[in-house]
């Protein structure tokens, strides 16, 4: 397996700390990422419906075959074909699924020890963390192993989710994603708007719900665009667009925002100081955030200026 890096000498972020500014500083990263595909690409496994009518990609994480995934890879199957990059094949039988956050697992049904891939934290991740994602790209292909994809963290949430600019395509969802120690942090969700911008379930996600997936429960809605996303921090407050910008137009009931003193008319200026031109810019801050954080919202009142501290709800609650 031969592996080459390309990057620019800008400062970048290795495990928060490690700055690469130079060729044997990129060398190094260049030889943890071989390291990590050498150890897990061989339990990245490709996942295919019986009628074949869907397929996507897994991650062993136990020595009693347990497999992670995405929910819509699994959904509305029993049972899956796994098959391992070596071609070969075991059923798999369909666990829990959360489709809310897009995760789910299967249990491979042959006696065997399996591999126990380590899982990792996800809430940790900072914006510009090195990740190497892997999948079947564009689905099982026995001539090749599965590609592996190595790049940055570009932005946390809505909720679980992280974005990532490892370039994927169909047949990665539900494939890993790792840290450069080669532990699980996330599972392969969906393609961005491009190819290079691309969604991934923070793999914290399975903490809370682990039991009830185990013991073959399944709940949730599946909703593949992160932005509505019922998990997805918001201001729980109505927009209204104007020549001066946005304008609020309503305060849900299930918002804090009330509380916190925003009315309807309230022209919003900015947010943790940053400047609120349109709809985009207010997105763009709110993927940056989580549910119950507090922020700062700058905004306008008949002329005056007014700075209110706001909690962040979920979009599900703020009805």
């Amino acid at each position: 397996m031969k592996l080459r890096l390309f990057g620019c000498f800008c400062l970048l972020h290795l495990a928060h700390a490690e700055p690469v500014q130079d060729l044997q500083d990129l060398l190094k990263v260049e030889a943890k990422v071989r390291a990590v595909a050498q150890k897990r690409v061989p339990f990245t496994v490709a996942l295919i419906a019986a009628d074949a009518s869907s397929s996507g990609s897994g991650v062993i994480t136990s020595k009693d075959g347990l497999i992670l995934t995405a929910a819509h890879v699994v959904q509305g199957n029993e049972t899956m074909d796994v098959v391992f990059p070596d071609g070969k094949t075991v059923k798999g039988k369909v666990l829990g699924a959360n489709y809310g956050k897009d995760l789910a697992m299967v249990r491979i049904e042959n006696e065997g020890k399996w591999s126990d891939v380590p899982r990792g934290v996800s809430k940790n991740l900072e914006v510009g963390d090195w990740v190497v994602a892997t999948g079947h790209a564009a689905g099982f292909d026995p001539a090749r192993t599965p590609p592996v994809r190595f790049g940055r963290v570009v932005s946390k949430g809505p909720g679980n989710f992280f974005t990532t600019d490892c370039t994927l395509i169909g047949g990665d969802s539900g494939g890993p994603i790792f840290d450069l120690e080669g532990n699980i942090i996330g599972i392969n969700s969906n393609i961005g708007q491009a190819l290079k911008v691309n969604n991934h379930a923070g793999v914290d996600g399975f903490k809370d719900d682990w039991d009830k997936m185990l013991q073959g429960e399944q709940w949730g809605k599946l909703v593949l665009d992160p932005l509505e996303n019922e998990d997805m921090p918001v201001l729980g407050l109505a927009i209204d667009w104007s020549r001066a910008g946005l304008v609020v137009g309503g305060v849900s009931r299930g918002s804090k925002a009330t509380e916190a003193g925003i009315q309807p008319g309230d022209l919003i200026v900015s947010l943790e100081g940053q400047r609120i031109r349109n709809l985009d810019d207010l997105r763009n801050e709110l993927l940056r955030k989580q549910v119950g954080d507090l922020v700062k919202l700058e905004i306008e009142r008949d002329g005056r200026p007014l700075t209110k501290e706001v909690e962040l709800v979920r979009r599900g609650d703020a009805q």
